[in-house]
């Protein structure tokens, strides 16, 4: 049986002054889909064969959200953000890293996250974090007509929605809002796999890396008495 445990204290990578702790579950050969599905519902995420929820001494800030999808709105600026990619494809795979999307990532990485505690992410690491999953993960790619690879995300197939684990994409492509498309994206194809929610991690309100979740309306949080409706900020 697997057992929690929970880490050694380090700086919080969203807040400064501020101390983090997490509460880990392995996930083992024997880690059913009922389960992972449980964990998700209860707040956690998952990091290669790690499923982890914060427990940080003095701080709730982190708030798991989710869209409940049959509700949500696809807004004039969410169609315009189709409509302006509607020149991209998209292709669902298993789980296998290559090269062409490690060399995005640390693009991405470089510019959009250089001072990240991902920064130092060599092959080896990369490679891990996309092989190293569920048998629910998929990898999703997302190319131009020319071929060229424009986005990633790895996203867990959990039964009561998709998870997103981990996206990135050409930062010098800021007019597609791919981040934006991207999330679309799982609201989009959760619909069509008749599941009820896009899961989007974790929101916390004084990061403005985070800012972005809150406009996905309406919303849910997970609050004490479970999942609640929520209007954001």
């Amino acid at each position: 049986m697997n057992l929690f445990f929970s880490t050694e204290l380090s700086p919080c990578p969203y807040l400064e002054q501020k101390l983090e702790r997490r509460l880990v579950l392995p996930l083992g050969p024997s880690t059913g889909d009922d389960e992972q599905d449980r964990l998700v519902l209860a707040g956690f995420r998952r990091s290669q064969t790690y499923s982890y929820r914060p427990a940080c001494p003095g701080c709730q800030a982190c708030v798991p959200v989710r869209v409940p999808v049959d509700d949500f709105i696809f807004t004039r600026s969410w169609r315009r953000i189709l409509r302006r990619n509607a020149d991209l494809t998209n292709e669902e795979k298993r789980p296998m890293a290559t090269e062409e999307q490690f060399t995005l990532f640390r693009h991405y990485l470089e510019s959009r996250h250089g001072d990240g505690g991902m920064a130092a992410m060599g092959w080896n690491e990369y490679r891990s974090m996309v092989e190293d999953c569920p048998s629910s993960t998929r990898i999703i790619e997302w190319r131009r007509d020319d071929g060229s690879l424009i986005g990633v995300s790895i996203t867990d197939f959990v039964k009561s929605g998709l998870s997103g684990v981990y996206k990135f994409f050409d930062p010098n492509e800021g007019r597609r809002s791919l981040g934006t498309l991207i999330i679309l994206w799982h609201i989009q194809r959760a619909a069509v796999l008749d599941m009820p929610y896009a899961y989007l991690g974790y929101w916390i309100a004084e990061s403005p890396k985070m800012d972005y979740k809150a406009r996905f309306k309406p919303l849910q949080r997970l609050s004490a008495n479970g999942w609640v409706s929520w209007d954001g900020p």
